[in-house]
């Protein structure tokens, strides 16, 4: 049996769902150096760019938890000119599908760093990260008010003609509403879900074990929030999905597509086995081959029919 695993986000057709997550593939190149043909992926989200370098966070910011890890990078990335100029260049020369993941501090600098990558050369969509916090508003998060989270999207697709994925955070009252106002907004996918704000204190220094305190919790630890949050935001939206969070097996990433994804993105598993999300790609089709599964549509929002 021919196994079709190719999906479609939006206008993006991509070869299969497996994708990485931004900030634990970095800019692509160490892995492609060093593991597998990183063209073979459905699509490498990179590193969040802002319009200028950012340092990040003091050390320590990376520690490791039971199923998972806390992490306050603080956003760190060589900036949009250096992006462009230095890694783009060759995310081109090897093929990559590219999705470049954006963050900005206002309305202006999203629809800024928009406008700029829509005159790049090979680039397949833009993943807005919409959790960051608005500085003109007190510092209240773009993704945490439907309104707001309505406006920056409206405010990019003004200057925008690529498919355009915005990343949601799962720290909501209702997940609903924001994905909702993301599609009214104008959006064309949805991913979900970010890391989950998360702590731990030494117990002899009697202190938090992060310079900066309070970091994103990721790994196996946040896979059924992620799993509930893309089940609901299914319901509730027309337009696709690409769901993230704790993905370590090919089990996980049927479990996603069940829930209504229509691509998955590995995260903090890249750190400990760096060739999963290459493998997952030959699992997938194995496993679509042993249930005569003839193309993976027939399993995107199966856990909703009765």
């Amino acid at each position: 049996m021919d196994i079709n695993l190719s999906t479609s986000i939006g206008t993006l057709k991509l070869s299969n769902p497996i994708m990485t997550a931004s900030g634990t593939f970095g800019y692509g190149d160490e892995f492609h150096e060093t593991f597998y043909d990183i063209s073979r992926l459905g699509a490498v989200v990179t590193k969040g760019i802002s319009l200028q370098p950012r340092a990040g966070n003091a050390m320590p910011r990376v520690i490791e938890v039971c199923s998972g890890m806390i992490n306050a990078i603080g956003l760190a990335n060589v900036g949009l000119d250096a992006f462009l100029s230095d890694k783009l260049p060759f995310l081109n020369s090897v093929k990559a599908t590219v999705i470049v993941n954006v963050l900005g501090s206002s309305i202006e600098e999203y629809v800024s760093i928009c406008e700029q990558l829509n005159q790049a050369k090979n680039i397949a969509a833009i993943e807005l990260n919409i959790s960051c916090p608005n500085v003109n508003s007190g510092g209240v998060h773009f993704g945490t008010q439907p309104k707001l989270t309505e406006s920056v999207i409206r405010a990019v697709q003004a200057v925008n003609t690529l498919p355009l994925i915005v990343k949601l955070s799962p720290q909501v009252t209702s997940i609903a509403d924001i994905a909702r106002a993301a599609e009214n907004g104008g959006a064309n996918a949805i991913s979900l879900i970010n890391t989950v704000p998360a702590m731990v204190i030494d117990t002899k220094k009697r202190k938090p074990v992060l310079a900066n305190k309070i970091g994103g919790l990721s790994g196996p630890a946040i896979k059924p929030i992620a799993i509930k949050q893309v089940y609901d935001v299914y319901d509730n939206v027309k337009i696709p999905i690409i769901g993230m969070g704790g993905i370590t097996c090919l089990n996980d990433v049927i479990e996603f597509l069940l829930a209504g994804a229509s691509a998955v993105q590995i995260g903090t598993a890249n750190f400990t086995d760096p060739m999963l999300a290459s493998q997952l790609i030959d699992e997938l089709a194995n496993y679509c081959q042993a249930h005569s599964i003839s193309c993976i549509s027939k399993l995107i929002g199966q856990a909703h029919k009765d």
